[in-house]
Formats: structure tokens, sequence, C-alpha cells
């Protein structure tokens, strides 16, 4: 399984990305996360449909500096990433 997440609030600038990358590589996940110009940051992820659950609710807590207002999520196909990369 697959997901496109988009994350809102202070998570730019706060270690958010080495923060899912800690996490992602803790659970297993591969993909990676990257900053948008709008101040939002993406995470693609793919796991197994339990571990993505435990991982997004890793997203939506955040680093202890980031401020995590809204997460949207999207599932996509599977792309078959290997390990986890900030981008």
């Amino acid at each position: 399984m697959a997901c496109r997440y988009l994350v809102h609030g202070r998570v730019q600038g706060v270690g958010y990305r080495y923060f899912a990358l800690k996490e992602a590589e803790a659970l297993g996940v591969s993909g990676y996360a990257r900053n948008l110009p709008d101040g939002r940051v993406e995470v693609v992820a793919e796991a197994e449909a339990v571990v993505l659950q435990g991982f997004e609710d890793r997203l939506r807590e955040g680093p202890a500096f980031a401020h995590v207002t809204r997460v949207e999520r999207f599932e996509i196909p599977a792309r078959g990433d290997a390990g986890f990369q900030i981008r």
C-alpha cells in the first residue's frame, strides 16, 4: 500500500523531514519527504496498511518544535521505492 500525505502547519524549519525519515526507518516504511513551496511537507510512503497507519499517527504528532494542524492522506499506486529519502 502507498499513500501521499500533505502535512500542514509549522512543519518547515523544525526538523520535520528528518523526523519523518527517522520514523520511516524505524517502521520499515519506504518513500520520501520534501518541503513544498507553500509551506507544507509532502510525504510519500509505502508499507503494509497497518504500518502506514502507525506512520501516519506519528506524522500527525510531528517533532517537538513542529505544530501540525492537518494531515491530508491520498492513496496512490505502489511505487516500489527502496528506503526512505529526504528530497
